[in-house]
C-alpha cells in the first residue's frame, strides 16, 4: 500500500481557550488533489498552519513522507522537505518587483543558477509575469498577484503545496484561471492541499474532499462523490441544482 505523503491524526488547535480544530485526521498520497471544503471560521487555515509549523497543536500528529515528524520542525525546516505555501491574500512583499518575489521563493536553493532558471520556466508557465517582471508586485491585479505567490511556491521545487483559500477576493473568471491552474500544477506531479470556500469550483478539480464544520471534519471521501450528496449540494453549493 503507498505510504501517505502527509498524514494528520487526531489535530487539536486552539487559540487560547477556544479550539478551532477538534480532532481532524486527514492524509494526502503522491500524486493527489486534495481540498478541504468548510465556511469561514470552520479552522481550515489552522490546519495549515499547524502544517508548516505556524500554529502548535495542543494534541495529534503531523507526518510527512512516512516518519518525518513535522511537529518537531520550525518552519523553515518543514519547507526544506518540500512543503511550500501559498498563503491566503498571497502575502507577497508588494514594494519588491515580481521577478525579486520570485527569487525569495528560492531562497532554500542554494544553486542561484538554479533559482534563475527555475524562474525563466515560470515566465514561460505565466507570460504575463514575464511581462511584468520588473514591475512592483503591489501594482498588480489581484490575479497576478496570485499568479506571483504560486509561481514563488514552485520555484523551490515542492513535493506537496499547501494552498489557503486560492479565489479569495478574486473575479469570478480570474478564479476559473486559478482551479485550472491549480490542477495543472497536480498534473506536474505535485500533490496539492487546498483550503477553500468555493466548493463548487474546487469540487471539480480536487480528486478527494473533506467537509469541515466547526474544527470537526464531518465528511469525506471522492471529490465527485461528495459533490453528488444532498446535503452537501444544500450546506455548501447553495442549492439542490
Amino acid at each position: 500500500m503507498t505510504t501517505p505523503l502527509l498524514k494528520i491524526e487526531d489535530l487539536k488547535v486552539s487559540y487560547g481557550k477556544v479550539p478551532a480544530v477538534n480532532g481532524v485526521s486527514l492524509e494526502i498520497f503522491p500524486g493527489d488533489l486534495r481540498v478541504v471544503l468548510g465556511a469561514n471560521g470552520a479552522g481550515k487555515s489552522t490546519i495549515i498552519k499547524a502544517i508548516m509549523g505556524l500554529q502548535k497543536p495542543r494534541e495529534g500528529s503531523i507526518r510527512f513522507d512516512g516518519d518525518t515528524d513535522l511537529l518537531r520542525l520550525k518552519p523553515h525546516k518543514i519547507h526544506e522537505l518540500g512543503i511550500a505555501w501559498v498563503p491566503e491574500a498571497r502575502q507577497l512583499w508588494n514594494t519588491l518587483t515580481v521577478i525579486d518575489n520570485l527569487r525569495l521563493g528560492g531562497w532554500i536553493v542554494r544553486d542561484a543558477a538554479v533559482v534563475e532558471r527555475r524562474i525563466q520556466e515560470m515566465f514561460e508557465r505565466f507570460p504575463r509575469l514575464g511581462e511584468r517582471r520588473d514591475q512592483v508586485s503591489g501594482s498588480l491585479s489581484g490575479g497576478e498577484q496570485q499568479m506571483v505567490a504560486i509561481a514563488r511556491a514552485l520555484i523551490s521545487a515542492p513535493r506537496l503545496i499547501l494552498m489557503d483559500e486560492p479565489s479569495l477576493g478574486l473575479a469570478p473568471l480570474v478564479v476559473r484561471d486559478v482551479f485550472m491552474l491549480t490542477r495543472e500544477i497536480n498534473a506536474m506531479g505535485i500533490a496539492v492541499l487546498m483550503v477553500e470556500q468555493n466548493a463548487r469550483q474546487a469540487l471539480k478539480v480536487a480528486n478527494w474532499a473533506y467537509l469541515l464544520e466547526v474544527g470537526h471534519i464531518v465528511e469525506s471521501g471522492p471529490a465527485a462523490e461528495i459533490a453528488g450528496k444532498e446535503s452537501v449540494r444544500e450546506v455548501f453549493l447553495g442549492g439542490s441544482a
